[in-house]
């Protein structure tokens, strides 16, 4: 499964938004976790995010939703964001290193 989920936040939450999104990265550095590809980008207005998200596990589950600390990412998300966070299915046309590929 890979996904994209895009959100604006509110300005004053961007510093602390990055804080949790550096805790998961932090937590998925430890553990490694296999057949997860993960990214998260900032926008050039400085307050929209995008995650990458590509998966892939035999039972369909999902090791970055079971970490602590990505739980602990999206306990206050809607709190934080201006826009809440939207959700879109990628379907793969192509691509090159971006996958691990």
């Amino acid at each position: 499964m890979k996904q994209m989920i895009r959100y604006r936040l509110k300005a004053d939450r961007v510093a602390e938004n990055e804080g949790f999104a550096r805790a998961v990265y932090d937590e998925l550095h430890r553990l490694r976790p296999p057949g997860l590809r993960y990214a998260t980008f900032r926008l050039d207005d400085g307050v929209s995010f995008v995650h990458i998200v590509s998966h892939e596990a035999a039972d369909g589950s999902n090791a970055l939703t079971a970490l602590p600390a990505f739980k602990a990412f999206v306990a206050g998300i809607r709190d934080r964001c201006e826009e809440p966070p939207v959700s879109t299915q990628l379907h793969e046309i192509g691509s090159y290193g971006f996958f691990g590929d």
